[in-house]
């Protein structure tokens, strides 16, 4: 998910190894432990000149469960070491700071487990990558009940039992609305299931993600021989049918998955990706795994590159949603919320 919410998950997993020994400086250790796997965003573009290879290298090992065992010794060890020294000698153990380092970084990719994008928790030994998509990548309903409980557990002394209850508090609210999101997953495809037969589309396999920062706006692909049908469902709207049906041709031959460079970006994105060529040769390439943004003239997906010849390998660069030239942000977000309300 979204760095601030990786942040207080991991401040919680540091309050919860050290809060008792050494206080709020432990839910500063944990923010810093649960931060850990996404700084492979910032060595990937240091290893790899290929924005494809970058990207993949993003959610890869360091988002493992044996990354995690790893890095929790290595960082254990090394903040032990700088720590334990002077009036803090003897407060702390290798051992706390280890248990700290593990939950914090191991918590991080396992919470990414439950959004669409996912994460290869198996890395060496497979790269399926576990993505559940009962979440969206930032939702606000997880993040702030539990951002708001550890901001006030921070006023309590560390052997205070009224810090113990608001960490509670934090953990048992987002984990319920956590299991809510799960719950709302499988009633969200048994209604695409349904509007998918009422619509007599015949179908090879389909997804369904939600929106961005909520639960409440569904998207819904399916996935035919030659095309893709998208809809979309609010839990506001009058009937439990998806609505807004668009269909998305593939385009997959305008680069064949011989292509290596292709063929990684089509496992990325779990095939569900269409291609189209630009006036200039470039490849347009859209990740249609995550929701459209719907200008009221047209669709353009969030998640796109172009793609462009680089020597004899493919390379991208991003490419942002393309709306009308009087179409404002705020625009958009009114298109977005008005949605949300349902129809």
């Amino acid at each position: 998910m979204d760095s601030l919410t990786q942040i207080v998950l991991g401040a919680a997993c540091g309050e919860v190894a050290l809060g008792k020994k050494i206080g709020n400086k432990a839910l500063l250790f944990g923010a810093i432990g649960g931060t850990i796997p996404d700084l492979d965003v910032f060595i990937g573009r240091l290893l790899y000149g290929n924005k494809i290879d970058s990207m993949l290298f993003h959610r890869g090992f360091m988002h493992s469960i044996l990354f995690a065992i790893l890095g929790a010794f290595l960082f254990g060890w090394l903040v032990y070491k700088l720590y334990d020294k002077g009036k803090r000698r003897g407060t702390t153990t290798q051992k706390d700071w280890t248990w700290l380092f593990f939950l914090s970084i191991f918590t991080h990719p396992l919470l990414d487990c439950f959004t669409g994008y996912g994460t290869q928790l198996f890395l060496p030994f497979s790269n399926y990558r576990v993505a559940f998509s009962n979440i969206s990548v930032a939702d606000p309903a997880y993040t702030l009940p539990f951002l708001i409980c550890l901001i006030v557990l921070m006023f309590y002394k560390r052997h205070n039992q009224k810090r113990k209850r608001w960490l509670k508090l934090g953990v048992g609210i987002s984990s319920a609305y956590m299991l809510f999101t799960i719950g709302n997953k499988f009633y969200i495809n048994s209604v695409f299931e349904k509007s998918l037969a009422e619509q007599g589309i015949s179908y090879q396999r389909y997804n369904t993600e939600a929106s961005i920062l909520n639960n409440i706006l569904w998207y819904g692909i399916a996935e035919t021989e030659t095309n893709y049908h998208v809809a979309y469902y609010s839990l506001f709207d009058t009937k439990d049918v998806f609505t807004d049906w668009k269909t998305i041709p593939k385009n997959h031959d305008l680069i064949p998955k011989t292509n290596s460079d292709l063929a990684n970006l089509a496992w990325f994105s779990n095939d569900y990706y269409t291609l189209k060529k630009n006036e200039d040769g470039t490849i347009a390439y859209s990740d249609l795994r995550y929701p459209s943004v719907d200008t009221g003239n047209g669709n353009s997906a969030v998640f796109s590159f172009t793609l462009f010849k680089d020597g004899d390998r493919i390379n991208m660069k991003s490419s942002r949603p393309k709306f009308d030239e009087n179409t404002s942000l705020w625009d958009v977000l009114a298109i977005f919320w008005e949605r949300i309300k349902g129809k």
